[in-house]
């Protein structure tokens, strides 16, 4: 028989990562980033010269190595990719404690 764990829904808090919400939010920034590159047949290089970013960086991002690429430069990718991005704070809800930043694509 093959045991398993069910996840929380974020791997980088299964990991243990401190810095989980934030590694989940830029994952799914830079999912979402490398989707609108690919659906317009952009090259890395023709993506980096729209995004203000080295050829590498870009690669990294797409890959998974986005560490060095902070999540405001990330939104600035998608505002120049022709996306409008929209940041809304709310009261989270009396059952928590604090609040969660997440990423919704509409």
């Amino acid at each position: 028989m093959i045991e398993f764990e069910e996840g929380s829904g974020n791997v980088y808090a299964d990991l243990g990562r401190d810095d989980a919400g934030e590694m989940q939010v830029k994952a799914r920034l830079a999912s979402k980033i490398g989707s609108i590159i690919k659906a317009r047949h952009l090259t890395q290089t023709q993506a980096a010269e729209i995004l203000g970013l080295p050829q590498p960086k870009v690669s990294d991002m797409l890959r998974g190595k986005f560490r060095g690429i902070s999540e405001a430069k990330m939104i600035d990718c998608l505002a120049r990719l022709g996306r409008d991005v929209q940041i809304v704070v709310k009261a989270a809800p009396r059952s928590r404690r604090e609040g969660r930043v997440e990423v919704v694509f509409a």
